[in-house]
């Protein structure tokens, strides 16, 4: 048995193991973690493919949804690149994130990942004052992440990153440390089908602290000598970060000079919500240097705890002096809530 076959029965023992006991671990956690804005989605092409991104994945915002991708080529055969991403969310958030791919080592990368989500700046109500005392609070998320990647073989691809994650509203604040790992299998299979699979998020508690956790107290209220105003610190909860695990297909159906479109699927297990699958399509129509991409996809099939399932998206990308450059655009309707739109630029050199 060759090595990529017995890398593919090993990647099919897993995925069967994973469906096997996902009933027992199906019920639903529902709004029982912290930091979720790590599972939004960082990008417009992985957005606008329904979040069926983890095969796909290449370059600088494959640090984002598996870093394993960070070290494949992308189009052009290169894999420096740089990659910036706005989100207008919803009631005025904004999200943005960063990524940076540099070649360091003769097959190997090292990627460094950034994303922000700025909740704005809001009342400070009180029930004296419901319409506002006159000041005003901020709320933000952060993640900063240092990634490495490389191919053990030329068909086989692993990275990992270590990543700071932490929440801020007002004066109160949560941190900790968490890893994401993943692997892109490429086969000769189905005009070669790619196989991946991740793990993100794997990490400590968000533990909210700061001063207005602070309090005085009265250890013994029973003695009149006693001293009512010793400070403490009251104890809030630990939360998990969004734990996820994701396994990917590929599938090329055309691969010519002119159109190339490709199937993607991927299955989707957190631990604060259930067992769900994202599906996503991609056509790209090359005239060199150029070339136009249309997206479309369906996301968190069969939930119905989500508000938004439909994806679409494009993107152009050219050759200019060497180094290709490109605009990708995603947009998300929801229902009730309003429309998200979401905005690229990426550089691969």
């Amino acid at each position: 048995m060759t090595t990529s076959l017995r890398t593919l029965a090993l990647v099919a023992t897993l995925a069967l193991t994973a469906g096997v006991t996902a009933p027992a671990i199906a019920q639903s956690r529902v709004a029982t973690s912290a930091a979720t804005f790590l599972t939004i989605g960082s990008g417009a092409r992985g957005s606008a493919l329904g979040h069926a991104y983890t095969a796909t994945a290449t370059g600088a915002d494959a640090l984002l949804w598996n870093p394993a991708g960070a070290a494949r080529a992308g189009t052009d055969g290169k894999k420096g690149s740089l990659f910036f991403s706005h989100t207008d969310w919803l009631v005025g958030i904004n999200y943005d994130a960063f990524g940076m791919v540099i070649p360091a080592t003769r097959s190997g990368v090292i990627g460094i990942s950034l994303a922000q989500m700025d909740y704005g700046r809001m009342k400070v109500r009180t029930v004296e004052l419901p319409e506002g005392t006159g000041e005003t609070f901020g709320a933000a998320d952060l993640m900063i992440g240092l990634s490495y990647a490389q191919p053990l073989t030329d068909r086989f691809f692993i990275g990992g990153t270590g990543k700071y994650v932490g929440q801020r509203i007002y004066d109160m604040n949560a941190s900790t440390f968490a890893f994401d790992i993943g692997f892109v299998l490429l086969t000769d299979y189905f005009n070669g089908m790619r196989i991946a699979a991740s793990i993100m998020n794997f990490g400590g508690l968000m533990e909210m602290s700061g001063v207005n956790s602070r309090v005085f107290v009265d250890i013994d209220e029973t003695s009149s000598g006693s001293n009512d105003a010793l400070p403490a610190t009251l104890e809030t909860n630990g939360w998990d970060l969004p734990l996820s695990f994701k396994f990917g297909l590929a599938l090329p159906l055309v691969t010519t000079d002119l159109v190339a479109w490709e199937l993607l699927a991927d299955a989707h297990q957190t631990n604060d919500n259930g067992l769900n699958m994202d599906m996503g399509s991609e056509v790209r129509f090359t005239v060199s240097p150029a070339a136009l991409n249309l997206r479309v996809g369906y996301k968190d099939m069969p939930l119905d705890n989500t508000y938004s399932h439909l994806t679409f998206g494009a993107g152009v990308d050219m050759t200019l002096s060497g180094v290709r450059v490109g605009a990708d655009y995603g947009y998300i309707p929801f229902v009730d809530l309003g429309n998200v739109s979401m905005l690229d630029f990426r550089v691969t050199f």
